[in-house]
């Protein structure tokens, strides 16, 4: 094995599992999911069937990804967040082949107890504060509070909120990398 698995965690059979990935106390990976390289699985996770992961992904613990989530590379998934898998849910109604498909895009974050209503994706480096409920598509590098989760401002790729001058233009604070506002849009300055 590439990976590691604490001896009480569970991965069921046909999952791939990326070198370097670590899953630990008391989470369950359940079948044909796939784990990129070098993610953190924390305590108490569960990851349902069929969920992907790319490379880099951090879930902290008590996090549930239902069915139908995808998260690309450098995703970072906070305490106890949640994704839904199914808008309508009644415990006598099966809806298992109905389930919508929710995508996290690159360097995206989600903060500790925000809850992510299925077939809502969130944009590249966005960012979700701590207890929002999303319930709308979220674009690429917005910051988003609340419930429902309402757009703030905006982040970059270093996680700043990014401050835009009257020329439409902001600098991170950490990394200099410069970015630009323009119809609603924010772009990174090559």
């Amino acid at each position: 094995m590439d990976y590691y698995a604490h001896e009480t965690a569970i991965v069921d059979e046909g999952c791939t599992i990326g070198k370097g990935t670590k899953i630990w106390h008391f989470s369950h990976v359940m079948s044909n999911c796939t784990l990129g390289e070098n993610c953190n699985i924390g305590q108490n996770v569960v990851v349902s069937p069929d969920v992907i992961l790319g490379n880099n992904v951090k879930v902290q613990n008590n996090v549930s990804l239902y069915t139908g989530v995808i998260c690309e590379d450098d995703v970072f998934l906070g305490p106890s967040m949640v994704f839904t898998n199914v808008n309508n849910p009644r415990s006598g109604v099966n809806r298992r082949g109905q389930y919508s498909k929710t995508t996290v895009k690159k360097g995206a974050s989600i903060g500790a107890n925000a809850t992510i209503v299925c077939g809502h994706d969130i944009g590249e480096y966005a960012f979700v504060g701590a207890g929002s409920v999303v319930t709308k598509h979220i674009p690429p590098y917005a910051l988003v509070v609340g419930n429902p989760a309402r757009q703030i401002g905006w982040m970059s790729e270093y996680g700043h909120r990014l401050e835009f001058n009257e020329n439409g233009l902001a600098t991170c604070p950490e990394s200099n990398q410069e970015y630009t506002l323009e119809n609603n849009n924010v772009t990174k300055i090559k």
